[in-house]
């Protein structure tokens, strides 16, 4: 639908014109004035509320849309549609530039030691019977495929990226696990590395079900203990790599 705007928008100054439109329509945005699904005015209707231009407009309907704040559909009733932000876009995006940033592996990995010494703590505390269950289920699994002589990889990538979810997710804090996702999407193939040789992947397993079990134990420092041996692990993999 199309929501009135008339009362929400004034004119703009020239000079920074496309960058106040779009400042102004985002914050009817983010306050909820419009809401996910509702319409936008018109060009030639945002023209007259803010006094500006259509190239004024276009630009700052564009810099929305790159921020994923709204979506053009085209058609007799398309337009500017307002969009809901989801946990997979913001960490998409999130992914995607620290993949552009080239950020070393070994700052990801002390950035990711240091956000995992906390969530055991909150997993712990908070996780659910349910939830410390499905850990269990994921660590057997995982032990059972790595004993395998020829282990499929890609499942044993699957369940490494499982595992870190579920412990974010334990958290009850949606942005830890908003981060852990964009960590995942961004940077798992250092993870994968760990399963790609025969003893680091033994090691990892090893490592994998001492967590999982100090975690369901309630045992905080040997939980935050073992997180710290996997980023050994992790760094001499690494290492190991950039040498051969």
């Amino acid at each position: 639908m199309t929501t009135s705007t008339s009362s929400l928008f004034h004119p703009v100054q020239m000079g920074r014109a496309s960058e106040d439109v779009a400042l102004q329509i985002e914050s009817a945005i983010l306050s909820e004035a419009v809401k996910p699904g509702d319409k936008l005015p018109s060009e030639r209707e945002l023209q007259q509320q803010f006094g500006t231009g259509r190239g004024v407009v276009r630009e700052a309907i564009q810099s929305l849309k790159q921020k994923g704040l709204i979506e053009i559909r085209k058609g007799q009733k398309g337009g500017a549609v307002v969009r809901q932000v989801d946990v997979h876009n913001i960490s998409e995006s999130l992914a995607l530039f620290l993949k552009q940033s080239h950020v070393q592996a070994d700052k990801v990995a002390e950035f990711r030691e240091t956000v995992d010494q906390s969530l055991v703590l909150l997993a712990i505390s908070r996780g659910s019977e349910s939830q410390k269950k499905q850990l269990g289920e994921y660590v057997t699994e995982l032990a059972a495929l790595a004993a395998e002589e020829n282990p499929d990889l890609d499942r044993l990538g699957e369940l490494d990226r499982a595992l870190n979810l579920l412990i974010a997710a334990m958290s009850g804090n949606p942005i830890f696990e908003w981060v852990m996702h964009a960590i995942q999407q961004g940077f798992s193939s250092h993870d994968y590395a760990l399963y790609q040789v025969a003893d680091y992947r033994r090691q990892t397993v090893e490592n994998w079900q001492q967590t999982v079990n100090h975690i369901i134990a309630a045992e905080p420092f040997k939980a935050q203990a073992t997180i710290s041996h996997h980023y050994r692990l992790l760094q001499q993999c690494i290492d190991a790599q950039a040498s051969s």
